[in-house]
């Protein structure tokens, strides 16, 4: 007597994630990341952390002139520059004049940051996908990169806001520096006067809102390639600690 063939059980259809809105993908970049970058691969849109990371932008350089002043800005930059000596030793009328340009400069520069960002994301964002496409064979689109860069960056925003709150906490403009405002990284609590510059910019490279962007770009590529985790991370930081290096060695100039 034969026996009826046994007709194979298809498998069950796996469930995909729920596509996140871009108020989602904010919130999970910072307690669920890997939610966040493997949605990534469905859509890879970055204009939301973008609009994020610039209103806190102009927000902090709007705190930095309400209650330090851009000009009180230059003065702190001049004195802790190798041109502090050559400045003391020019006529008032030069001083005001070289004042006022920076002060135009800085405002300027501070306020067109959200455009920067654009650009300087962009730059690291060649540099990053180049590496792991040539380093890891990773498969993450260019414009899946450029989005984890962006949303990988959205620490930076507690950094701006720490600052904000400093500035109207009663921070002395004297002893502000606009470009380590908050004491997140090790070069913050360093005296400018007695520790060298390549020292203080190595210092500046342990800090905590850099090195969570870090890890944070890592799981990004790890999310949307097929490159581990760990590798991923190292690839960042390799690339991180290279930059620190370099700027730091160029301050010293």
């Amino acid at each position: 007597m034969s026996t009826a063939p046994v007709v194979p059980t298809p498998p069950a259809p796996v469930a995909e994630a729920a596509p996140l809105s871009q108020g989602a993908r904010i919130i999970n970049t910072f307690i669920a990341p890997s939610k966040t970058f493997t949605d990534l691969r469905r859509n890879a849109s970055w204009w939301a952390p973008w609009i994020i990371i610039s209103i806190f932008s102009v927000l902090f350089m709007y705190s930095v002139n309400r209650q330090v002043g851009f000009e009180q800005i230059s003065r702190n930059q001049i004195a802790h520059s190798s041109r502090a000596d050559q400045f003391d030793k020019l006529p008032p009328e030069q001083q005001t004049r070289q004042l006022q340009f920076s002060s135009k400069l800085v405002a300027g520069i501070g306020y067109a940051n959200p455009l920067l960002i654009l650009f300087f994301f962009l730059v690291e964002t060649v540099v990053l996908w180049a590496t792991f496409k040539v380093a890891a064979n990773a498969e993450t689109s260019f414009k899946s990169a450029y989005a984890i860069v962006m949303y990988a960056s959205l620490p930076g925003v507690i950094g701006a806001l720490l600052a904000v709150i400093s500035l109207f906490a009663g921070a002395s403009p004297e002893a502000f520096d606009i470009n380590n405002p908050v004491g997140t990284n090790l070069a913050y609590y360093l005296d400018p006067e007695t520790t060298g510059k390549f020292l203080r910019g190595m210092a500046s490279a342990v800090d905590v809102l850099s090195w969570w962007s870090i890890i944070l770009i890592g799981i990004g590529f790890a999310c949307t390639s097929k490159v581990k985790r760990s590798t991923a991370i190292t690839i960042v930081a390799v690339w991180y600690l290279l930059f620190k290096l370099g700027t730091a060695g160029l301050a010293t100039l």
